[in-house]
């Protein structure tokens, strides 16, 4: 009979992470395109980079993240499958934004103590959201970190690769006046404000686990609805409507205006047009509770507007199908003009270092 490990006496069970290892092989295995080469537990993953030979010049991008706060409220729900969903929209919907493909993820996962079957359901999630966005997920880490997490603690983060032509680069140069913004619903929260979320919950003595009036199933459950994926929607789009997409926006961290500001030309802006949409319910619920304002918001939450497209006004229509019968509300939300038509509004021009152009939300929203 073998004897306890000295690394199991500090809190560190490599048996367990094997089982994760095993309870998640097939959902990983799933994601793999036919350029993955090697299977799980490697020590590096491995892509078949040989169909960039037929780029003329092909560009590296790459995006790294995580969720934030948002862990929390998956670990006192006990729910983790749809964490790995917000994580590969937080990663691989910052490439798409370029006009980039993403080709591949990997994750890296730091927990108190590895409970294999939480472990699995977590980077099953990921894998999940990776296959239905057509990325690889061709490695990971899960680390064990007794001491210094809780029990029931743990953290996430990915980073993500992708390719597009250099002619094909999105980037403010390509956004004219006259194009039309187009705003692309989000599923609700994703994964940005959860601080402020948490706190609003705690105020009001809220449990996780009640049902609120407003909602149909248990409060956590509302918070920890999954990001919405953009990515395989707008690649397919990019495909179908070549050149008609100018600019993409990610609207996470900072919000609408912050987000579209940071992508647009100095020399432009735009007002966007708070009644042409709805802020979702659980936004209007927690804005209420907490004594805010929609409006006052604006700058934590997105408002309902995971995704922002500016795109060549002759192609607006057009687009906006193919993104709806691809299962994406879409909806117009303004018109790019020059810079000084949005001054009178206050608009937001800089964003995390960035001085780009102007953009002012307008109007009241939509009841």
């Amino acid at each position: 009979m073998s004897s306890p490990s000295p690394y199991a006496d500090s809190g560190v069970d490599t048996h367990a992470g094997d089982l994760a290892v095993e309870l998640m092989k097939k959902a990983v295995s799933e994601s793999h395109s036919a350029r993955v080469i090697g299977d799980l537990g490697g020590f590096a993953g491995i892509y078949d980079a040989s169909f960039l030979t037929h780029f003329r010049q092909p560009l590296l991008t790459t995006s790294t993240d995580g969720v934030g706060t948002k862990v929390a409220i998956a670990s006192a729900m006990d729910i983790h499958d749809t964490i790995g969903f917000d994580l590969v929209g937080m990663v691989v919907d910052d490439i798409v934004v370029v006009g980039a493909v993403p080709l591949f993820m990997t994750d890296y996962l730091a927990c108190g103590k590895v409970v294999p079957a939480r472990v699995a359901a977590i980077v099953e999630g990921i894998a999940r959201a990776c296959t239905q966005s057509g990325v690889s997920l061709v490695g990971g880490e899960t680390a064990e970190h007794p001491g210094l997490l809780g029990v029931d603690e743990y953290d996430v983060a990915g980073a993500a690769t992708g390719v597009v032509e250099k002619d094909d680069l999105l980037t403010p140069a390509r956004v004219q006046e006259g194009d039309v913004v187009l705003g692309m619903a989000s599923s609700g929260l994703h994964s940005n404000g959860f601080s402020l979320v948490r706190k609003i919950v705690a105020d009001n003595s809220w449990s996780y686990e009640q049902t609120l009036p407003d909602f149909s199933r248990e409060l956590g459950r509302e918070l920890l609805e999954p990001t919405r994926l953009y990515t395989a929607g707008l690649v397919e789009t990019f495909s179908t409507h070549p050149g008609a997409i100018h600019m993409l926006s990610h609207v996470t961290g900072g919000g609408i205006a912050q987000n579209l500001s940071r992508v647009l030309p100095e020399h432009l802006g735009v007002t966007l047009e708070r009644s042409s949409w709805s802020p979702p319910p659980v936004m209007r619920v927690l804005a209420a509770a907490g004594g805010y304002t929609l409006e006052s918001l604006e700058n934590t939450w997105n408002m309902g507007v995971g995704m922002i497209a500016v795109v060549a006004a002759d192609e607006a229509e057009r687009v906006t199908a193919t993104l709806r019968e691809l299962g994406h509300d879409t909806w117009q939300v303004g018109v790019i003009t020059r810079a000084e038509h949005v001054s009178q509004y206050s608009p937001t021009t800089e964003a995390k270092g960035v001085h780009g152009g102007a953009v002012a939300l307008v109007g009241e929203y939509a009841s």
